[in-house]
C-alpha cells in the first residue's frame, strides 16, 4: 500500500470476529437479501423442495406417535379394569399391534429426518463452496482503491466468519423452522382433536411464559452487549501486547499492561456473570410455568376421564403434546435470531460480490507479450488523486528511453510510489496519458501489461513455504538450475546454502525465521527469475546493511542492463549512476538530470537533500 494512500485505524474485534452473545445483528434489507439468497440457491431448488417434503413428513409421523401410544395406554387401562371386574383382561395382541405401528411410524420419521439432513447438508456446503469461490475470484477483479479503503481484517472476516454464519444458518435454521412450524400446527390440531377445553387451558401457559421470557431478555441484553464489548477490549489488549512484546519489555511496561488487562478483564467478568445468571434463570422459570400447565391439564383431564369425556390414554397423549408444543415455540425464537444473523452476513457478502470491478480487458487490446515490449515509457501531463479533492500528482511529464535507469526521489508524500502504481494500472489516471512503446497503457489488457513489469517493494512479501517455492513464484515453470542462478545473481545463494535444509527450508508465517534483509534478497531473486522488461525498485535495498547493499547494487546493475528501470529511493547513495534522476515535490517534477548535474546546482532541492544526508 502506498505511503500516500490513507490508512484506516485497526478495529478491535472479539474472538473469531463474532457478534455479541445473545445480541442479534439485523440486516438493513431483510427481504431483499433473502431474495438474493434464494436466487443464488436457484440451481438447488429441487433439492430444497425434497428437504421440505421430507422434513414435513418426518414431523407429521412423529406427531402422530403420542396419539397411537395413548391408544395403547387406553387398551392397557381398559384391560386392567376388565380383569378387576372379572372380564377377559388385557388384550396383549392388540397392544403389540399398536406398538408395532408406533415403532414403524418412528422408524419412518427417523429415516425421513436422516434423508433431509443429508440433502440439506449437501445444499449448504455446495452453496458456501460457491460463495467462497466467487469471493476469491472477486478479490482478483477488484481495484486497488477498494483495498486501500478497507481493513484487511474486514475482507478476511467476509470469507471466513460471514460464510460460516451463512453455512450454520442454512444448515440449522432452514429445516428447524420447517419442522417447528409443522410441529406447532400439527400438535395444535392433535390437541384440539382430543378436547378443545383442555387445549384452551393449556394455551394459557403461553402468554405467561412470554411475559417472563421478555422480562429476562430485557434485563440481560445490556449485560450481553457489555460482555461482548469488553471481550473485544481484552482480545485487543492481548493482541497488541503480544504483537509488540519486545517494545513492551524494552520500556518496562509489563506492570502497566497487566494493570490495564486486569481492569478490562474484571469488567468482562462482572458483565459475563450477570448476563449468564439472568439467561440461566430462563430455563427454571419456563420449567415452573410448564409444570403449572401440566398440573392444570392433569386435574382437568382426570375429571374428564372420570366423567367419560376422554380416555386415560388421551390424557397421556395430551401431556406429551403439551411438552412438544412449547419446545418448537422456543426453537422458532432461536431460529429467527439465527436467520437475522445469517441474513446480515449474507447482506455483507452480496454487497462485496456486487462491488464495482476493475476492467481487466480492453476492446481490441494491443498484443503485449513480455518479449515484445521494448521499454520506452512516456508520461504526458499526468494528473491523479486518490480522491477528487486531494490531488497527489498535478502535472507530471517525462520521457524514458529503452534501457534507461530512472531514479525518482523526493520527500514523503511527493507521489513517487503513486507514479509507479499508475504505470502498472493499479489506478487509472484522471487526465493525461502514459504510453509504453508509443501505445497508451489503457490499450493493453491489465494482465498483459503487468507481465512486462518486475517489482521489488520496500515491504517484502513471502508466503509460508520453501525458499525454492518463494523464488519460483516469479516464474512457476522455472527449473531448479534457474532458481539457483537467480539466487546467485541476487547474492543470496551463499546464505541459502548455510541453512540446514538449503533451498528446501520452510519459511514460517510472515517469514519471521529469517532476517528482514534476507527476505529482501529473496524478493530480488524472485524478480530476477521473472526476467521482466521493465523494473520497478521501491526502496529495494532499504532493509539491508551497507556491505550487503553494495553487493546487491552490483547484482542490480547487471540485472538492469538493457532494461528500463524505475528506482524509488530515499538513500541517494544508491542512485548516483542513474541515467536520469527525477526530483518530485508535491506531485510535480521540480528538477531532473544526472547526479552530477543536479549537484552542480548548489541551491537546488536535490543538492539540499544530498547535503542533508552526507554533510555530517
Amino acid at each position: 500500500m502506498s505511503n500516500e494512500a490513507s490508512q484506516s485505524n485497526r478495529r478491535r474485534r472479539g474472538p473469531m470476529g463474532g457478534g455479541p452473545i445473545g445480541a442479534v445483528e439485523k440486516p438493513k434489507d431483510f427481504k431483499g437479501t433473502l431474495g438474493k439468497m434464494f436466487r443464488y440457491m436457484g440451481r438447488y431448488k429441487f433439492a430444497v423442495l425434497l428437504v421440505v417434503i421430507f422434513a414435513v413428513g418426518s414431523t407429521i409421523f412423529s406427531i402422530i406417535g403420542p396419539k397411537i401410544l395413548g391408544n395403547a395406554t387406553t387398551e392397557l387401562f381398559n384391560g386392567l379394569i376388565s380383569k378387576v371386574s372379572g372380564g377377559s383382561g388385557i388384550n396383549f395382541d392388540e397392544i403389540a399391534r399398536i406398538l408395532l405401528w408406533l415403532i414403524g411410524l418412528y422408524a419412518v420419521s427417523s429415516l425421513f429426518a436422516f434423508i433431509q439432513g443429508i440433502i440439506m447438508t449437501q445444499v449448504t456446503q455446495k452453496t458456501t463452496y460457491r460463495l467462497r469461490r466467487d469471493m476469491a475470484a472477486k478479490i482478483n477483479r477488484l481495484p486497488m482503491k477498494f483495498f486501500d479503503s478497507k481493513q484487511h481484517g474486514e475482507v478476511l472476516s467476509l470469507v471466513t466468519n460471514d460464510i460460516d454464519t451463512i453455512s450454520n444458518g442454512l444448515n440449522q435454521s432452514a429445516t428447524q423452522l420447517i419442522t417447528s412450524v409443522t410441529t406447532i400446527v400439527g400438535v395444535l390440531v392433535m390437541m384440539l382433536s382430543i378436547d378443545w377445553i383442555i387445549t384452551l387451558v393449556a394455551l394459557l401457559v403461553l402468554p405467561i411464559s412470554a411475559f417472563f421470557v421478555s422480562q429476562v431478555v430485557k434485563r440481560s441484553q445490556k449485560y450481553f452487549k457489555a460482555q461482548q464489548d469488553y471481550l473485544g477490549h481484552v482480545n485487543g489488549q492481548v493482541e497488541e501486547t503480544f504483537g509488540g512484546l519486545d517494545v513492551v519489555q524494552a520500556f518496562n511496561h509489563e506492570e502497566e499492561d497487566l494493570k490495564a488487562f486486569n481492569q478490562a478483564n474484571d469488567t468482562l467478568y462482572h458483565a459475563a456473570w450477570k448476563s449468564q445468571f439472568l439467561s440461566g434463570m430462563m430455563h427454571p422459570v419456563m420449567m415452573f410455568v410448564g409444570n403449572l400447565g401440566y398440573v392444570m391439564v392433569a386435574i382437568l383431564g382426570g375429571y374428564f376421564a372420570v366423567s367419560g369425556r376422554i380416555t386415560v390414554g388421551n390424557i397421556q397423549s395430551f401431556i406429551q403434546y403439551m411438552r412438544s408444543f412449547t419446545q418448537p415455540i422456543a426453537q422458532i425464537a432461536q431460529v429467527s435470531n439465527m436467520i437475522q444473523s445469517m441474513t446480515a452476513a449474507a447482506e455483507r457478502v452480496f454487497a462485496f460480490l456486487e462491488e464495482e470491478e476493475e476492467a481487466q480487458n480492453t476492446d481490441a487490446p494491443v498484443p503485449a507479450r513480455a518479449e515484445n515490449v521494448q521499454g520506452e515509457v512516456t508520461f504526458d501531463h499526468v494528473r491523479f488523486g486518490y480522491h477528487k479533492d486531494n490531488v497527489i500528482i498535478h502535472d507530471f511529464s517525462a520521457e524514458v528511453q529503452k534501457g534507461q535507469k530512472i531514479a525518482i526521489v523526493g520527500p514523503t508524500g511527493a507521489g513517487k510510489t503513486t507514479l509507479v502504481k499508475l504505470l502498472m494500472r493499479f489506478y487509472d489516471i484522471d487526465s493525461g496519458t502514459i504510453t509504453i512503446d508509443g501505445r497508451s497503457i489503457c490499450d493493453f489488457d491489465r494482465s498483459d501489461l503487468r507481465q512486462a513489469f518486475g517489482m521489488v517493494l520496500q515491504d517484502t512479501w513471502l508466503f509460508s513455504g520453501t525458499i525454492k517455492e518463494n523464488i519460483r513464484y516469479g516464474k512457476l515453470d522455472a527449473t531448479d538450475e534457474e532458481v539457483v542462478a537467480a539466487a546467485k545473481a541476487a547474492k543470496v545463494h551463499r546464505f541459502i546454502t548455510t541453512l540446514p535444509e538449503g533451498y528446501n527450508m520452510e519459511l514460517n508465517e510472515d517469514a519471521t525465521n529469517i532476517s528482514q534483509g534476507q527476505k529482501q534478497l529473496l524478493t530480488i531473486a524472485r524478480t530476477i527469475l521473472a526476467d521482466p522488461k521493465i523494473l520497478i525498485l521501491d526502496e529495494a535495498t532499504s532493509s539491508v546493511d551497507t556491505r550487503t547493499e553494495e553487493r546487491i547494487q552490483e547484482a542490480m546493475d547487471n540485472l538492469m542492463k538493457g532494461r528500463t528501470s524505475f528506482i524509488i529511493a530515499h538513500r541517494l547513495s544508491t542512485i548516483r549512476n542513474a541515467d536520469l534522476i527525477l526530483v518530485m515535490k508535491d506531485g510535480d517534477i521540480i528538477e531532473q538530470g544526472t547526479h552530477e548535474e543536479l549537484l552542480a546546482n548548489t541551491n537546488g532541492f536535490y543538492a539540499s537533500m544530498y547535503q542533508s544526508q552526507f554533510s555530517a
